[in-house]
């Protein structure tokens, strides 16, 4: 079963969320926080396996609330998803650079926010549902602390070329096709090379390929 927090100042939204959450067989709504400070206690109480975090909340906003979550080791295993307003959200990238394993707009199809649910679980990454690449390129483009290019000295020629096209936005079954691998081998290097790096998830990995200027704006394959 997967557990999952609300953390909105909306109680609308999160009744809508709730109704939706509550329906699936595998998914259960295991607490509700109206703003960031909230959200931060009842994460440590009730030990959620996804936060669904609106970005703009009182006493603490989703941004602050998430880089809390995401430093703290005994929440190592808690993954969140950045709910935004509009599609264009100048700190969607900032989440993801504070730990957030995605994002979505509020507005997403609600199959899209299921999907999204399981996949952070699984550690995938949900990068732009609802928004494109190329916004994730133009934030990534304009992060204000760069990060050092000799990071990719830990990794092989390969593990370069597949955080490459982790970074252009392809799933590890795009990527076993481009490289002519399987996508079982292609998940192990993607898994290595963020071991290698620190990353949290693959969204952190998209981050740091951008960061460390394997991959330019641009570039979407």
């Amino acid at each position: 079963m997967i557990r999952v927090l609300l953390a909105d100042d909306q109680s609308l939204v999160r009744a809508g969320f709730r109704a939706l959450l509550d329906a699936q067989p595998d998914i259960e709504v295991a607490g509700e926080a109206a703003d960031g400070e909230e959200a931060l206690r009842r994460v440590r109480e009730l030990g959620p396996d996804v936060v669904l975090m609106d970005i703009r909340m009182p006493l603490l906003d989703g941004l602050a609330a998430t880089r809390r979550i995401t430093s703290d080791p005994a929440l190592a295993d808690v993954k969140v998803v950045v709910l935004t307003t509009f599609e264009v959200d100048e700190y969607v990238f900032e989440a993801i650079r504070a730990g957030a394993s995605g994002f979505l707009v509020k507005d997403t199809e609600p199959d899209e926010l299921l999907r999204a649910v399981r996949a952070v679980v699984e550690g995938d990454a949900l990068l732009s549902p609802g928004v494109t690449r190329r916004l994730i390129a133009e934030f990534a483009a304009r992060s204000k602390q760069p990060a050092a290019a000799d990071a990719l000295a830990r990794l092989t020629e390969r593990e370069r070329e597949v955080m490459a096209l982790v970074g252009i936005g392809l799933s590890n079954e795009e990527i076993a096709r481009r490289l002519v691998v399987s996508p079982l081998t292609a998940k192990t290097h993607v898994s290595r090379t963020m071991v290698k790096l620190g990353a949290r998830d693959r969204a952190q990995l998209v981050v740091l390929a951008y960061e460390s200027g394997l991959v330019r704006p641009g570039w979407l394959g």
